[in-house]
This record gives structure tokens, C-alpha cells and sequence, in this order.
């Protein structure tokens, strides 16, 4: 029987014994792909890059974010009309996108900036990090936007009870209380706070039909962000813009 499953081992080639290695070794290109370019790229500086080279016109709002603004983007683009730019990147977290912001933001000139960020904080995406740390990263994005007279819209983290990608945390007590503090954040800086988190939230986690994993909007989930949305928009449009500092 030993030389049997000798035999039966030898045969097998290169190919075959890599089909049925365990899934730890069969790393998906993409994940060896993001894995170096945290290495060389860590913001993803070339994501938007050529994009923002063709950006002509006024520019009236930068949607700033992780994979949930980004599947707005690609999900949804008949929202994104002319003069609203997509400037999202899945997994991306806070310090990623601080490193990013003048970039893909404050050279595009907007009237207006939403950030949507802080799921892949808590979730640990680019390492440990604590609520101040992120508490930090939006107000230095916030920040940056007064200083080029970039008006701020913060917008809520999505509910979620839940990470697929992060088995055994519990995000929602941490979502809930990020979310707090930008609303109390916005309304001391003179910002507009978007509520998605009150507009996807059944009671207990994000509602089953809006959600594709419990974290990520689906198509009906984004039909249900678009008038918070507007809302938001309107109401940093009717705020005077901020003075910027000299250049």
C-alpha cells in the first residue's frame, strides 16, 4: 500500500500538486499585488493619477473613501454626474488616504470634499490603530480642506456587526462611537455630517436587502445613500466656502 501511494505521488505533476495544496497557498494574484505595492505604493499615489490629469471643468464635489465609495463609483455611475469626482480605494485606511488627499482632492480644486472613511481603521487593514489615531487623520484631512477652501462633508461609517475579511471582531460599539464624535466634529468645525449609517441601519446591523456581506452597500443600498447624499451636498453648498490661506 506504501509503494502504491508512492507511485501515486510521483505521477502527480507540478500542476496537479499545486490544485490540491491548501488554500493558504494558493494566494490570489490581486492579494500578492496589494501585498507589494503597501511595500512600494503605500497610499496607491498611481490609482488616480491619469485619471486626475483628464479632469477638466469645475470640479463640485470629491468623493474621498474606501471600497464603499468606490463601489458607488462602479456600481452607480449615473450618480456621479459631471463635475463629481469618485476618488475611492477599497481597504484603504485613514492614514492611506491622508497621504493621498492633496492628490486626489485639493489639486482637483472641489467645492466641496466628502470623507467617508474609518471601516478599515477598526478593522485593521494597514495594522493595529486606535480611535484617536483615526480621529486624527480625518481632522487633518478636514483641515487641509478649510485651508484651500474646500468645504467638509463627513460622512458616517455604514453600519456593520460584522468584517468577513476579519473574523472575530466586533466593529459596531467602535463604528457607533467614531460616528458620534464626527457628527459632534462636523457640527464644531462648521461641516455637514451624512447620516448613512441612520438610513442603512435595520435596528440591529445593516439591513439584509441594502448589503451584499453586511458591510458593503449593494445597488439598493447606494439608491438609499443618494439622498443623504444630495442632502449633504445642498447643504455644504449653501455654506460660505472657507478662507483659504495664502499660497
Amino acid at each position: 500500500m506504501k509503494q502504491l501511494l508512492a507511485v501515486i505521488l510521483i505521477s502527480l505533476s507540478p500542476a496537479a500538486l499545486a490544485q490540491t495544496a491548501p488554500p493558504a497557498q494558493q494566494a490570489p494574484a490581486r492579494q500578492t499585488d496589494a501585498e507589494e505595492r503597501l511595500h512600494n505604493d503605500f497610499a496607491w499615489l498611481g490609482r488616480y493619477q491619469e485619471a486626475n490629469a483628464k479632469v477638466t471643468g469645475p470640479v463640485e464635489v470629491v468623493f474621498m473613501g474606501d471600497s464603499i465609495t468606490q463601489g458607488w463609483f462602479d456600481m452607480m455611475p449615473n450618480f456621479f454626474t459631471p463635475g463629481r469626482q469618485g476618488r475611492g480605494i477599497s481597504g484603504q485606511t485613514t492614514p492611506q488616504m491622508l497621504l493621498r488627499f492633496r492628490q486626489d482632492v485639493i489639486d482637483l480644486h472641489p467645492r466641496v470634499v466628502q470623507i467617508m472613511a474609518g471601516t478599515n481603521d477598526i478593522a485593521g487593514n494597514t495594522g493595529p490603530m486606535t480611535a484617536e489615531q483615526t480621529r486624527a487623520n480625518l481632522m487633518s484631512m478636514a483641515e487641509l480642506a478649510r485651508a484651500h477652501g474646500i468645504r467638509v462633508i463627513l460622512a458616517s461609517i455604514p453600519p456593520a456587526d460584522h468584517f468577513p475579511w476579519r473574523p472575530g471582531i466586533a466593529p459596531a460599539a467602535k463604528i457607533a462611537a467614531l460616528n458620534d464624535w464626527m457628527k459632534d466634529y462636523a457640527a464644531r468645525t462648521g461641516a455637514v455630517y451624512a447620516d448613512y449609517w441612520s438610513a442603512l441601519h435595520d435596528g440591529q446591523a445593516f439591513k439584509a436587502a441594502w448589503s451584499s456581506d453586511g458591510v458593503h452597500p449593494n445597488k439598493a443600498g447606494y439608491a438609499v445613500m443618494a439622498p443623504v447624499a444630495e442632502a449633504a451636498i445642498r447643504s455644504a453648498l449653501a455654506k460660505p466656502a472657507p478662507k483659504a490661506m495664502r499660497q
